[in-house]
Parts: C-alpha cells; structure tokens; sequence
C-alpha cells in the first residue's frame, strides 16, 4: 500500500503491504497480452479480470471476473462472466453492493450478490450493443454527495467538515425520486455523441451538480481535438430520450509544440479528475520513447471586444462577455525506459474518486515503477518500482541502478484506488493483486458516509490506538445530540475494529462488540411496548421506562415497577417466549459483569468499561425492570439461573447489585466493600456462565500490524507460521470448543452442520437459514439480513470450515513490504 500525508503533500514512500497471487498455472492457460481492468467499491471490495486459455482450443477464452473482500483477499468468488469478448469496464454502484461489465462486444451485464453475500454473485440484468464495443460506462449519479471541507478539519463541528452539496440526479421519477440506470459509451459514439458518428477510441464520463452528465471523448490520435458533449437524459412517456449539446474542445498541448508534435502520436488516456467535476480533465499521450500527462481546467473568460464597439456602446465596455475555454494547468513527462528491447510504454493513469481528500494521482509504468503526482502541479511526490519492492524519495538518489533482466519486466496493467483514496490496488500482468497504501486518517468521514473503515485501519498502528479512541470520542461527544443518536453505533463499531489492532485493546474491543449487541437487544425489547391510549403519549413507553429508571434510583426492582403503567407491557401472541434467548443473554451478561467486578484488577478484562459507562448500565436495568414485568405475564420468557438455594430472587439480587454499581460507575475505584464482597458472594449464589466475548476475525488487517511480510495465494487461507492469531482474545474466549450464533445467541455445537455465514470484519458467525418460525425473532433476524452488527458484509462459510473449532496453521508462507511516510 502506497501512502499519502495530505498535511504537506510534498513526499512520500510507497511500499507494499501484502501481495495475493495465483497458485502456479500452466503456461498455456495464461494471457498476458490481454488487458485487464479492476475496480474499488466503498464497501472495500475489489473486482478484478482474468482471462483464460482452453487447453484444448486456443481460441476459446473464458473472460473471468474475480471478487474479493481486502480482508480476506484469498477467499475470492470467480465468475465466469459469460462474456464474448474481453471485458473493457467494471463500475461499482454508489452503494458499493452491485457491479456493472462491459465487453468489447457491446455487452453489458449488471451482477449482485446472492443472500447479501460478498462470496456469491449472480448475473441480475443485462443489456447490449451489437458489435459496438463499450469504451467508458457509468452508474447514473444519485444525486447524493458529500462536500469535505479540508480547510476546516481542525473543527470540533462534523457539520462544518462534512456538508451535503445541492447535486441534481441523472434521471428522476415522479416526486424527484433518483432513477436507476447506468450510461455507457461506445466505440463509434452511439449514445448520440453527434450528429456525424465517428470512431471514439477514448472515453469518459462526468456529472454536474445540475443534473446533466459531461462525456468526453477523442478518436485516439493526439492530433484530433478532444470533444466534451453535455448529456441531458429525461423520460419521456415512459420512453427514455437523450438530448445533447457540444461543449468547448481543446487540442493537446504536445501538438501545439513543434518539438513535441510527432513525439506522441496516440492518446492512451482520457480521465476526468473525479466523477462529479467535469471541469478538470487529465490527458495522457505516449509512444514507443515515453508518455506525457496534461491537465486541463475549463475555465470563464472574457471575450475580447475591439475598441471600436466600446466606444460606440459603453454597455459592452462595462459587461465584458465570458467564453468557457479550456486551459492546461500542468504538464509532466513519463518515465523513459532506456533500454533498446521496450517497445512500449504502456502508461497507466489513474484519478482520485475523492480528489477533496488527496491531491494526487498514480502513474504506473511499463517499467514496473508507479509514480505519485500532485494532481494540479503534476510534481512527482513518490515512487515506488513494484519489481524490487522498493519505494524512493523525491530526490534521493535511488540505491541501486536498476537493470532490466533478460524477460518481461513485471508490471501493472490496472490500477484502482478505493474509495477514501486510503489505499490502492493493482492487477499486474502476472496475475498478481497488489495493495498500495496512503498514510492519511479519516475515521470521522467513513462515520458520517458510512463507506467502509479497512483502509484506514490500515495506517493505525497498535501504539497509535488507544489516543485515536480518545480523540474519536472527544470529537463524537462534541456533536448535537441528534448526530450522536445517528452515530451511535457506527463509532462502536469502529471502535471495535481499532481494539482488535493490539493486544492491550483486545479486552475494550469485546466490550464494544458487546455493547453493540446490547444496543440492539434494547431497542427491539422497548419497540414491543404499547402505549395503553394511542392519542395521549408526548413520549413512547420505551422514552417513559428510561425516564423513570433514570429518576428512580431505589435497588428494589418492584418497587420501580410499581411507577410503570402495566398495560403498556400486555403482548398478544408468543413474541416474548420466541425472544427468549436475547432475553438470557442479558441475564448472563449482567450476572458475568457483577460476578468478575472484583477481578477488575491490573489486568484490564472484558467488562471492565461498562463499569464506567452510566449509559449501558442504566440501559441493563431498564430492560431488567421490564423482563420482571413481563415475567409476571409470561414466565417463561424469564432468564433461567442455577441458583444454590431454592428461594433464591435472583432478578432481584442483580438488579440490587447493578443499581449500586450504576450509582457509583463514574467512580468504579471507589466503590464501597460492601458491593465488592457481595459480587464476591455471587459465584457460590448462582452458577455464572461463560462468555463467548469476542468472535474471531481471521482477516489480514491484523496480520498486517504485526510486521511480517505477507505472501496470500487466491483459495488458500492464511494464518502466521507458528503465531496463533488470537492469542491475544483467547483468555477472553469460552473454554468450551462449542461455536455460537453470535446474532441469535444460541450455542451451535462443536461441529455445526447448518450452513453459515460470517461477517467480513468483526467476524461474527451467525447461521446462514433461519430456525425460527415466529414472527418476532424473524424480524429480528431481518435487521440483520444484509449487513452485521457492526455494519459489515456477510460472508459464505465453507462447509469444511464450519466443522473445525480452529484454522489450520501451516497455510502459507510469508513475504511482504510495509510502508512508512516521510515528513
């Protein structure tokens, strides 16, 4: 992973962080020639294209399409894309779940995931051209986005670094509601790019915040213009009708100069700096001696008026007409590979999908180097030569004279950066995936956009986690009061994933985990209360039970009751004997918090930050006041205790103990002897379970911190040799090898025979078909249907990784670099 800080943006040094690759194939399947394309999703998958030889037939390729999660990069779902010809785009959707592929056939395929799963995909919808080669394809805009405001980053307010900018929809439905659709190009400009059709051979596509889409397009040949063509597209009686209008052209730079006009003779890049600025265009031009990239601004300029016409109409003088006209900002060479064999350079340019946030661009060469530019100055900041693993400074002097060997020199063919331009990916013609990383921290913008957090965990080192949390909080804890409610859980969630980065963390890590489930189960148990007269209440029961446990600090559960009004707890039908087992887990957890508060010594254990936390231990006797109420109705919804003493209350002695401990949690040092010997006395007054706390997350990303160079082959899951990767969490684990439904709370035996699925980043385990058949624990089972807890995608389990209780740990060897920044 390559690394950017954007605090200077004046050097940097890219190194890689783990390279996954193909297990040996035989040469005759191999396709080096063909090109390839990947793309980066907000939700931190990666689409990537293979193509493959018939053994048998030469002439019979199978044009593959390759997913993969970043975190378990060698757990990757092929498709074989039923394409015709090789496959020239690949487009993620805004919400980063659906992905679009084009061909050279004029072929267009829309593919989804299959039961929500990042391992399994289908074919959804498709459309065609016949025989008109797709050349540049995109997603309708939505009109949704998001302003980061990079000069205001010191602001305490989210509101003032992140604004939602006023951008019109491609298409709209009745009520200005955003239609779905996506836009593509063809090689002979069909989506009436023109009046006279002509050969495109390049092509791109932008939005305005008006609602109308920019193509560019250029036949391929430096010296032809490049034309840019304002889309309007509308439905008109149920019929879609597409209106066009020629914007300004412009020549490229190097024809315009007689030392450079035969030098670059063909276009081998056009794109535009982002998708939603259609006035800065990046222009790339190469032949077989080097490259060149310009970038061009289309900027208002006056119109120059003869003095004639000033003197003769003064209104004219005054109101100077405006022109739009392109103008080149920046101009920077290729690389040149010196020896005599290279025949091409083969230039790869590619542009930040968030441009706000970093202010560059890479360059991959045919050399097998990557280069990384100021957009704008086109100043080279860093590079990085992907053949010796090695990455430079600007102005070092690099330590040893690169030679090219006898054979083909190993280099990039695609390039993509993900979606907070954290991180960037590319697919080398020896069928390689490499990361390439930007040191730049933007925790705070994946909360408020919701995009997915794994390339930032990338940069957060163990040392760095406990002040990050710190800060996080400090800044969340300063936001109103309706984006905390917004925020609540997705900074649990993150917190989580930085806890699991070290191992002096790992204890808060099964916290939060726990915290976010204890969330959940409180909000579901509140949205089954009723108020008794539907015209009356100015607040929810769910509102009324908080208040009155808040006020009410009596340690006799019954007598807090006895404030709460009945009929509002009356359900008809078996909700609450379905949501039994949500219900034991509370007890459990409350019952396991008060039996190990004497144990909260030097070593800091799971439980140890809810004994600080007002809010979740006053969240535990809200919903211990309302199991009482409901046991009073239905009893076998109580949670089941073994107890030593027949006549022993058990809700009663918790709810004691816990009040006592909420009354005293912003002081836990100084909670009295009293309630210390009493949760001593717990364990011989009822049989405390044990706890499955933290799920285990096999991903790479903690694998990454530990400093080993990783070597991931595609289909082979990978642990450290001889390192056991959650030594750290495993005191925290139950002793018992028996694996849990982490999502319905039940035990699913030492070797599960149901097909399940696990989320991506947290690595909670929950099963794949529901057992249930009532209608509350359905709807609880739907909340989670297409993303975990802690907002992450699902994963298919392998059967036979459903019957081992731990990872093999002889699965690979390790080689990798990591990436350090130059201040």
């Amino acid at each position: 992973m390559c690394s950017i800080r954007h605090a200077n943006l004046t050097h940097c040094m890219m190194e890689i962080a783990y390279v996954c690759e193909w297990e040996k194939r035989p040469k005759v399947n191999h396709c080096p020639s063909i090109p390839l394309v990947c793309a980066w999703s907000c939700r931190n998958l990666i689409a990537f294209t293979s193509d493959l030889k018939n053994e048998e037939d030469d002439k019979d390729l199978s044009h593959m399409i390759h997913i993969i999660d970043t975190d378990h990069p060698w757990d990757v779902y092929s498709i074989n894309s039923g394409h015709t010809e090789v496959i020239s785009c690949l487009e993620w959707d805004q919400s980063g779940s659906r992905l679009l592929s084009a061909d050279g056939e004029g072929q267009i395929k829309c593919w989804g995931m299959t039961e929500h799963l990042v391992n399994s995909w289908e074919c959804t919808q498709s459309s065609s051209v016949d025989g008109d080669p797709i050349i540049a394809l995109s997603w309708l805009h939505n009109g949704v986005k998001l302003a980061l405001h990079v000069e205001k980053s010191g602001s305490t307010n989210f509101g003032e670094k992140f604004s939602w900018v006023k951008f019109s929809p491609s298409l709209t439905l009745f009520g200005g509601k955003p239609m779905e659709g996506w836009l593509a190009v063809t090689v002979s400009g069909l989506v009436n790019l023109c009046r006279l059709r002509g050969r495109v051979a390049l092509a791109d596509i932008a939005f305005t915040s008006g609602g109308n889409i920019v193509v560019a397009a250029t036949d391929g040949r430096s010296s032809s213009p490049v034309q840019f063509y304002k889309v309007c597209v509308s439905v008109v009686n149920e019929k879609c009708h597409i209106d066009t209008e020629l914007l300004p052209s412009l020549f490229m730079g190097c024809t315009t100069d007689p030392g450079r006009r035969d030098k670059y003779p063909a276009v081998t890049h056009l794109k535009f700096l982002t998708r939603e600025n259609s006035e800065q265009v990046l222009l790339c031009a190469s032949s077989q001696m080097g490259s060149i990239v310009e970038c061009w601004s289309l900027r208002k300029e006056g119109l120059p008026v003869n003095n004639i016409f000033q003197h003769r109409s003064p209104m004219v003088a005054e109101k100077q007409p405006m022109i739009l006209k392109w103008r080149i900002l920046s101009v920077a060479c290729g690389y040149v590979v010196l020896s005599p064999t290279s025949r091409n350079i083969a230039l790869r340019c590619l542009w930040l999908m968030i441009i706000l946030l970093f202010s560059g661009l890479a360059l991959a060469f045919h050399d097998g180097s990557i280069q990384i530019l100021h957009r704008l100055s086109l100043h080279t900041m860093g590079v990085f030569y992907g053949s010796s693993g090695s990455s430079q400074r600007v102005g070092e002097e690099p330590a040893i004279k690169r030679q090219r060997a006898g054979g083909p020199t190993l280099h990039f063919k695609a390039l993509q950066f993900s979606w907070t331009s954290l991180a960037l990916v590319g697919v080398d013609n020896h069928g390689k995936n490499t990361h390439l990383r930007h040191l730049l921290f933007l925790l705070e913008y994946c909360m408020v956009t919701g995009y997915d957090w794994w390339d930032v965990l990338l940069h957060a080192q163990p040392s760095m986690v406990h002040n990050l949390l710190e800060k996080l909080h400090e800044e969340y804890m300063r936001q109103n009061q309706a984006l905390q409610q917004v925020l609540s859980t997705r900074i649990v969630a993150v917190k989580a994933s930085l806890c699991k980065l070290s191992s002096a963390t790992a204890a808060r890590a099964c916290d939060f985990h726990a915290k976010l489930l204890l969330i959940a189960i409180s909000s579901t148990l509140k949205s089954l209360l009723r108020p008794h007269v539907l015209n009356t209440p100015d607040k929810s029961p769910g509102d009324r039970v908080s208040e009155i446990c808040a006020k009410n600090t009596d340690t006799d559960i019954d007598k807090v009751m006895i404030n709460l009004k009945t009929e509002e707890f009356v359900l008809d039908g078996p909700p609450l004997q379905s949501l039994q087992q949500l219900i034991q887990w509370v007890g459990d957890f409350v019952l396991y918090l008060l039996a190990n508060l004497p144990n909260q010594g030097s070593i800091v254990r799971p439980g140890f930050g809810f004994l600080q936390d007002g809010a979740s231990l006053g969240m535990l006797r809200e919903m211990l006041v309302m199991i009482r109420i409901w046991g009073l109705l239905k009893p076998g919804c109580l949670p089941i205790y073994t107890a030593t003493s027949d006549n022993q209350d058990s809700m009663f002695l918790l709810f004691c103990l816990l009040t006592k401990l909420w009354l005293c949690c912003d002081h836990p040092q100084d909670a009295d002897k009293t309630l210390i010997d009493e949760c001593c006395l717990l364990p011989s007054q009822l049989l405390v379970p044990s706890k499955d706390w933290l799920p285990i997350n096999d991903g790479v990303i903690t694998k990454i911190q530990s400093k080993h160079q990783l070597r991931l082959q595609f289909g082979k899951p990978y642990t450290l040799p001889g390192v056991n990767p959650n030594a750290q969490v495993e005191v925290f684990r139950s002793p018992a090898s028996r694996r849990m439904d982490h999502l319905r709370c039940l035990h699913l035996g030492i070797s599960p025979t149901e097909d399940s699925k696990a989320c991506t980043r947290c690595g909670c385990v929950t099963m794949l078909r529901s057992p249930n058949k009532t209608s509350a624990m359905r709807q609880w089972e739907q909340r989670w249907i297409m993303n975990c807890l802690c907002g992450g995608l699902w994963r298919r389990i392998p059967f036979h990784t459903n019957i081992k209780t731990r990872l093999p740990e002889n699965w690979g060897n390790v080689k990798a670099t990591r990436i350090s920044h130059c201040e």
